[in-house]
């Protein structure tokens, strides 16, 4: 099956590319009649070695992203993934110089179609008395035993591009530039590894990968490069470039530089190349040097290896005495309540997401049993916190750290609010303004209110009930009750509600026939600890 793709015609979509590259950038001129991008201070260069580079379409930023002071002088692009027509390679020789460059240096990747098209293009050139010299990039290390055709040119070329750029741009000569970039050419080695295959503009794939398999191809200081053959996440890219850094730092290899990035594509195929190149300080000074290319990267010119790259965490503010706290009995009936809210939410984790999943990433249940196994690990450290002011305190940090998403803010927020009142008295009017609290610092930062089909729903609910706790001789176990059936009324009633926050709020409320999960989670925490002091006797 043919891949979908964003482009004109399959025939213009080179073109087209290459024409909105210059278009957004005012460093590039295209050479009419040819896909050519050239610098557009072309004629500041008179008197300097000028560097052409190329190949097929379809590895972007390569080249053209590469074009710059500082690095190369001109591109010529072919159609995807097809080398550049000899008539195009020779009008870029020609046009830069007769901008008064005093030579060129072709830099092309080691493929048959770009050694015989910028070769005879060469040949031409020379022909006409122009100076031109050539070197070919293999940088493939792919393969162990060498075939005739020798070493794939991949990703290393950029680097190439960089040391030849910043040599040219010192002023140096068209010879000691060509040998210099040869001995360091051969100081490099890329290994690139994809998922699966990329598809050129209007076919199918180009290889099909079973679900197990990948394509492997494609003590010294070094500088590296983890190149996105372009269709990895940043995320993934990260990974990959922390995987890198840990196993070359781990066999004793020093990495100079650490260049992360998209630098030279396959279309979308979701794969990388890691670039190794062998580096002195004279050669580091080249890749350190300035460049206006686009597609090259601010890299900080410090080393990777040896660098401190974390810093010690502050340290937690003492705990300041606390006069509410009470004794072992009551640590005890709290550890008794946390299990019994545990366990629930645990039982619960497939239900919600199930509930989840109309209305959002599907993983409420595994958010919330994420918390029950922190608060779980928590409790086998030792007992909790003495004072209630400082337990919801604890909770609400372990429950930022550890249980993640928007509940665990929300619930974060909720616990640390609800902490305040209670440093003074621990009374039932003391837990009942704990509650306001709490619902007062959700809808602040949640921006959700009672109605909108929310986790708060359940939650209002309770804590209307719980007011009465702040009447002379209420009564705890009489009230909660209410709260709870309350809580569970509510969570009920929100499968009937128009979503006004959170993520279900982008659903049309036609497909949101089941109540809300967070609704149903507060609304079971709120039974499981009733239950559990009851059984208690409290």
């Amino acid at each position: 099956m043919t891949s979908k793709k964003l482009v004109n015609t399959v025939a213009g979509c080179a073109d087209d590319a290459l024409a909105g590259l210059v278009a957004c950038n005012p460093n590039l001129h295209l050479l009419q009649g040819h896909r050519v991008a050239l610098r557009s201070d072309l004629d500041s260069l008179k008197g300097r070695v000028a560097l052409l580079s190329g190949g097929g379409s379809g590895h972007e930023p390569a080249h053209a992203g590469f074009v710059g002071k500082g690095m190369l002088t001109g591109v010529i692009a072919g159609a995807v993934f097809t080398s550049p027509a000899v008539g195009s390679i020779l009008a870029a020789i020609r046009a830069v110089a007769q901008a008064g460059t005093v030579g060129t240096l072709l830099i092309v990747k080691n493929y048959t179609g770009d050694r015989l098209n910028f070769g005879l293009a060469r040949e031409q050139a020379r022909a006409e008395g122009i100076p031109v010299e050539m070197v070919v990039i293999g940088d493939d290390s792919a393969f162990t035993v060498l075939k005739k055709a020798g070493r794939r040119g991949l990703c290393g070329t950029v680097l190439i591009h960089k040391v030849a750029g910043a040599l040219a741009e010192a002023g140096v000569g068209l010879e000691e530039i060509t040998n210099r970039v040869s001995v360091v050419a051969k100081a490099m080695g890329t290994l690139g590894v994809s998922l699966s295959s990329c598809s050129v503009p209007g076919s199918r794939p180009t290889f099909e990968l079973s679900p197990d398999e990948v394509e492997l191809g494609l003590g010294s200081s070094v500088v590296l490069m983890v190149n996105n053959l372009g269709g990895l996440s940043f995320l993934e890219l990260g990974i990959m470039a922390d995987a890198a850094v840990r196993s070359l730092e781990g066999r004793g290899v020093k990495i100079a530089r650490a260049l992360v990035g998209t630098f030279m594509s396959a279309l979308e195929m979701p794969g990388i190349s890691l670039t190794l190149l062998l580096v002195d300080e004279p050669l580091l000074k080249l890749i350190d040097a300035e460049t206006t290319a686009s597609a090259w990267p601010n890299v900080a010119k410090v080393s990777v290896t040896g660098r401190k790259r974390s810093r010690a965490a502050p340290a937690e503010p003492l705990e300041v005495p606390d006069s509410t706290a009470t004794g072992g009995l009551a640590s005890r009936q709290t550890v008794l309540v946390l299990e019994r809210v545990c366990a629930t939410l645990l039982g619960l984790e497939e239900h919600l997401n199930a509930l989840d999943r109309a209305a959002g990433d599907g993983d409420c249940g595994t958010t919330h049993s994420r918390a029950a196994r922190a608060i779980q690990g928590w409790l086998k450290e030792g007992p909790p916190p003495a004072s209630p002011a400082q337990l919801l305190s604890k909770l609400s940090l372990l429950l930022l750290e550890k249980m993640g998403g928007s509940s665990g803010a929300l619930y974060g927020l909720f616990l640390t609010a609800a902490a305040q009142p209670l440093k003074a008295k621990t009374d039932l009017p003391a837990w009942s303004a704990a509650m306001d609290a709490g619902l007062e610092a959700m809808q602040k930062y949640g921006k959700a209110a009672p109605g909108d089909r929310t986790m708060l729903d359940s939650l209002w609910a309770a804590g209307q009930e719980l007011q009465a706790w702040k009447s002379p001789g209420a009564n705890l176990f009489h009230v909660l009750t209410k709260a709870v059936q309350s809580a569970e009324a509510a969570a009920e009633a929100t499968k009937t509600m128009e979503a006004g926050a959170g993520r279900a709020s982008y659903i049309s409320s036609a497909r949101l026939d089941q109540p809300d999960p967070g609704a149903v989670a507060t609304a079971a925490i709120l039974r499981a600890i009733l239950e559990a002091l009851q059984q208690e006797g409290v």
